[in-house]
């Protein structure tokens, strides 16, 4: 079961790494001083990168629950 659980954390890690990717991502974009049709454009697609991160993070922590439940 420690298996799971670090599995878990892996993979909740990789989640938490997405999300300050999309940070960084919106940070760069609003500097970029895009014009708003471009600027929303790219800004979907670091939505839905958000999106995912935090399934995958969640995932990861529900693993995590499991893991230490089922030790």
């Amino acid at each position: 079961m420690d298996m799971i659980v670090w599995a878990g954390a892996v993979v909740s890690l990789a989640g938490v790494a997405a999300l300050v990717w999309c940070i960084v991502y919106v940070v760069r974009l609003r500097r970029a001083e895009l014009d708003e049709a471009t600027l929303r454009r790219r800004m979907h697609k670091a939505v839905l990168v958000n999106f995912a991160a935090l399934a995958v993070s969640t995932l990861g922590l529900m693993m995590v629950v499991a893991g230490i439940f089922l030790t």
